[in-house]
């Protein structure tokens, strides 16, 4: 599953052909949860509560650039790469 940001220590990723609703999986610390992009509630698992607002933050800003790479996902094509809230 492609890495499509990293930022303090979380790991954003996007299956390919994966499952409606259009989400990312985050993983941090041994924590992994599914969010949702369109409101940024988690769909399944868990992330610490500052966690939770980092990657709410970051979603919010990169709406545009999560759905494209969902739709890049769907159609089986590479993912792009999306800055992360450090700036990475």
């Amino acid at each position: 599953m492609p890495v499509i940001s990293y930022f303090f220590g979380i790991y954003v990723r996007m299956y390919h052909d994966d499952h409606n609703p259009p989400h990312f999986h985050v993983e941090y610390q041994g924590h992994e949860a599914l969010m949702s992009i369109e409101s940024g509630e988690i769909l399944a698992g868990s992330l610490p509560s500052k966690a939770i607002k980092l990657v709410r933050e970051w979603a919010k800003e990169h709406q545009q650039e999560l759905m494209i790479n969902w739709q890049y996902a769907i159609e089986l094509k590479p993912l792009q790469r999306i800055a992360g809230a450090d700036n990475d």
